[in-house]
């Protein structure tokens, strides 16, 4: 495939999966119930950490964890204590998700989610910037476990699921997907 014609696929997916229609099939439908800016992020994090499996699955997870924060993410987050529920998406259980709430609070109570990704002059762009994050977010007490889901772009690792988080919150369109 030559640089024309990859253009032009990619272009077509583009239009394919850019829709309104899109939304009701992807997790990204749960992020579209809340205006409130924070509990967007928190939603969206949550979401694309546990994005790994069928869009189904990651679905009912992402409502059970909406469920578990009573559908107010920010002052959950804020007034978070210890779990009430197990919890488990595949390899994301109870204790990372007891972590993740603690490292929210921690942000929220601070500067909140969009500060975290702060610029980093050892490493610019979004690279520096999803680094700054990681050791942001893992500076709360964790166990080691934990931090597999929270990938590291130094070393080496796509990010994929925390460029996926940055590009729903990021990226404005017309048709409203992200």
């Amino acid at each position: 495939m030559n640089k024309s014609e990859l253009k032009e696929f990619l272009d077509q997916k583009f239009i394919e999966y850019n829709t309104q229609a899109f939304i009701s099939s992807d997790p990204i439908q749960l992020v579209h119930q809340f205006e409130k800016k924070e509990d967007r992020e928190i939603v969206a994090f949550l979401i694309s950490t546990i994005a790994w499996g069928n869009r189904t699955s990651i679905i009912k997870s992402g409502e059970r964890l909406i469920s578990l924060m009573g559908n107010n993410p920010l002052q959950f987050v804020l007034n978070y204590q210890e779990l009430s529920q197990p919890f488990v998406h595949r390899t994301f259980n109870t204790e990372d998700l007891d972590f993740f709430f603690r490292s929210l609070k921690n942000i929220y109570e601070n500067d909140g989610l969009e500060s975290a990704f702060g610029s980093c002059p050892q490493n610019p762009g979004v690279l520096g910037r999803i680094n700054t994050f990681r050791e942001h977010f893992l500076s709360t007490l964790h166990a080691k476990r934990s931090e597999k889901h929270i990938s590291n772009p130094l070393s080496n690792s796509a990010c994929k699921r925390i460029n996926m988080f940055l590009r729903w919150m990021v990226r404005k369109d017309k048709q409203g997907v992200d």
